[in-house]
């Protein structure tokens, strides 16, 4: 009687605070519906999971400094080895610039003439000698359609740096929220450890009071190994996962003492396949770059076909007589045309052009391939957040929360608690996969349309 009595009062105490702990949650997920996130993370409920995600991981160092999405882009622009290397070809190319600018070297020259084969009598005095200076005047607008020639290269340059930035950029935003996912998923695993903790504190207690067999207890003991490899798998993920990112953001890695700060708690945002189209037509560094270096083609064109003109070359000079007087000497010299016009690489230059245009062609297809592929896997990404937003979230911490009671009052059993605790950080994980993989879709229209949306 006093037994049933007690049980009675235990399942009266968990339904009551189950009945808070379900109306909290339905404030809570109502927030979250509206899009109110904070910094540390979605917030789901007020049940363990919402302590899952507003819990630093245990064994990170207080000493380590979170930052943000905006954060870590700055960094990286200013500290990324990769886009470092990427500026030098701009350089090199703006050096290539003043290399175009120049003009041909004057040639000095000093001959001597009449020096007898015997080498007999007064050396100096029965040679002659000669001393001329020939200039190099280039035809054609050479050196002007040389500098054109520099000028698009070096503007090709700078978009080929631009793709740079584009395309690590990117990679870079699904670095951090990688460290997010991972984050969420430590949290959980460490819950379900203190779960399972206080489950087997609470088994021991009861099989020394004689209340249940010591075969529960054995079969928590087995079961805890799976709990600690989730546990140490979590950890290992984690902690990889912030390596990469600190190796990506670049300087010294060994002094790189930072963590994410985020949420992947999914925004609200109307997207046409019409809008996203121009956007990326306008926006697309790759679809730049091919236009100037199409600019680049014409400008070589020109260059090429301007060196089958041939250059003037003018001398002018003095020569010495013997036993005193001197006279001056003038030239002009111009190579004939006759076999190398520069065919070939006029014909190059052509072919390059030809190039361009085709290219030009390909990836602008591929911009809208892209866009309407992202648009599509990003919607139903969404939906798949859609079906986790239909209540199973709560349902399961609900369950698993009634479970331990039913426990605690002897109305369930070990394995029913084990299932729902599994149940629970199967949903849990699920659904944290899918916040991060419509991330990862809308980080794909970001690339598509190289327009910035997440910030």
């Amino acid at each position: 009687m006093i037994e049933a009595q007690r049980s009675t009062l235990l399942i009266a105490l968990g339904l009551s605070m189950l009945a808070s702990t379900v109306s909290l949650q339905g404030q809570v997920i109502r927030t979250t519906n509206s899009n109110v996130t904070d910094s540390t993370g979605p917030t789901v409920s007020k049940s363990p999971s919402s302590t899952l995600i507003r819990t630093q991981p245990q064994g990170l160092s207080t000493t380590t400094r979170p930052i943000t999405l905006s954060d870590a882009v700055s960094i990286f622009l200013q500290r990324n080895f990769q886009l470092i290397a990427a500026r030098y070809d701009i350089d090199t190319a703006e050096a290539e610039k003043l290399t175009a600018r120049l003009r041909p070297n004057p040639e000095i020259t000093v001959a001597s003439s009449g020096l007898p084969l015997s080498l007999s009598g007064n050396l100096l005095t029965e040679q002659q000698y000669a001393y001329a200076i020939t200039q190099t005047f280039e035809l054609g607008g050479k050196r002007q359609k040389r500098i054109s020639v520099a000028n698009a290269n070096s503007e090709v340059a700078r978009a080929q740096f631009e793709m740079a930035v584009w395309q690590l950029t990117n990679d870079l935003k699904r670095k951090f929220y990688t460290v997010i996912l991972n984050q969420l998923l430590l949290k959980l695993a460490q819950e379900n450890e203190t779960t399972f903790a206080e489950t087997v504190k609470h088994t021991e207690e009861l099989v020394q009071a004689g209340e249940v067999s010591g075969l529960d207890l054995t079969r928590l003991e087995v079961e805890k190994l799976k709990f600690d490899t989730d546990l140490a798998n979590a950890q290992r993920e984690y902690e990889v996962a912030l390596r990469d990112l600190r190796l990506t953001l670049g300087g010294d890695y060994r002094t790189t003492d930072i963590d994410a700060a985020g949420s992947l708690d999914p925004q609200a945002f109307d997207f046409t396949f019409a809008d996203m189209r121009d956007k990326a037509l306008t926006a697309r560094p790759d679809l730049k770059a091919v236009k100037l270096t199409e600019l680049a083609a014409d400008a070589s064109i020109s260059l090429q076909d301007a060196k089958k003109i041939p250059d003037l070359n003018l001398g002018g000079g003095v020569t010495q007589v013997p036993e005193g007087g001197s006279n001056y000497t003038f030239g002009v010299g111009v190579t004939l045309p006759v076999h190398d016009r520069n065919q070939g690489e006029r014909a190059k230059a052509r072919i390059e052009k030809q190039r361009a245009q085709n290219l030009e062609q390909l990836i602008t297809n591929q911009i809208i391939s892209d866009v309407d592929k992202a648009l599509v896997a990003l919607e139903f990404q969404k939906r798949r957040v859609d079906l986790y937003r239909t209540g199973v979230l709560t349902k399961v911490t609900d369950i698993q929360n009634l479970t331990e009671y039913s426990l605690k009052a002897g109305e369930s059993s070990i394995l029913d608690l084990l299932d729902a605790i599994r149940t629970r950080r199967d949903t849990l994980a699920g659904f944290y996969q899918t916040l991060f993989d419509y991330r990862s879709a809308l980080l794909d229209l970001e690339l598509a349309t190289a327009t910035p949306i997440l910030k």
